[in-house]
């Protein structure tokens, strides 16, 4: 049997989402919390990774075990299992062929920036006390619904086989004393929010023109993008499945 689970983390504490050796990652905790419950050793595979110290309000993972299980039962033991910064939702049994990441038909990121001191956003949001011009840094963020290679805001040195993405979504938004960045978009490169942001912001402090900002995507240089924002305002908040893959209860 096959199911998907969903769950959400603060990643302060992790080097992001994935195992790495001498680095404690959400992957690894999670994964000795579901062996333990399941008496044997079971491997999750995520929708993607995630930099360290990213957060995830919706994250989804697959794992298999050799009969069926219990849902509500090992949802609730998962979460007494887990620490504070791991939740589960909810499991759902799938179809044999589901993969948590190759189905993945959707993936939305939010950023936070705070713009006034404030003790209580300071763990998820990133504190930027400067003016900036959102009309403009909107304007520039339409373009990238134009482009589908995004070379210039991908971490160099990965083992990507291709750099294209298709961006659906782009917009900054005004929530009371942040600014949030939306962005959709199938798949995603390393770093590739956080550099779009920060390159956004030079847009917003008028360090970049709009034409600007366009040419800096068509260089496919990352040297030319602007710098990679702090890990702590970004958040992975929604994956979209075709709802064909679940068995029962759907895909909320």
């Amino acid at each position: 049997m096959r199911y998907f689970i969903e769950f959400s983390y603060d990643g302060s504490a992790y080097h992001g989402w994935q195992r790495q050796p001498n680095a404690l990652t959400v992957q690894e905790v999670f994964e000795k919390a579901l062996s333990l419950l399941l008496r044997q050793k079971t491997m999750l595979t995520g929708a993607g990774r995630t930099d360290a110290g990213v957060h995830a309000g919706q994250m989804w993972a697959h794992f298999e075990t050799p009969e069926s299980l219990d849902t509500l039962q090992l949802s609730f033991k998962l979460n007494s299992f887990l620490p504070k910064d791991i939740a589960v939702r909810q499991i759902l049994p799938v179809i044999d062929s589901a993969h948590a990441r190759f189905d993945a038909q959707k993936r939305h990121y939010q950023y936070y920036i705070h713009r006034y001191k404030n003790p209580f956003l300071t763990t998820y949001s990133w504190h930027l006390a400067k003016d900036l011009d959102i009309d403009l840094m909107n304007e520039a963020a339409v373009k990238l619904l134009t482009y589908k290679d995004f070379k210039s805001f991908s971490k160099t040195h990965t083992d990507v086989k291709t750099f294209i993405c298709d961006v659906q979504e782009a917009f900054w938004e005004v929530k009371g004393d942040q600014l949030v960045f939306n962005i959709t978009a199938d798949r995603f490169l390393r770093n590739m929010v956080r550099a779009i942001v920060g390159t956004l912001v030079d847009v917003g402090l008028h360090k970049l023109s709009v034409p600007d900002f366009a040419h800096i995507i068509e260089q496919r240089n990352r040297e030319k993008a602007g710098f990679s924002v702090p890990a702590k305002g970004l958040f992975l908040n929604r994956i979209e499945y075709p709802s064909k893959i679940f068995i029962q209860n759907g895909n909320d």
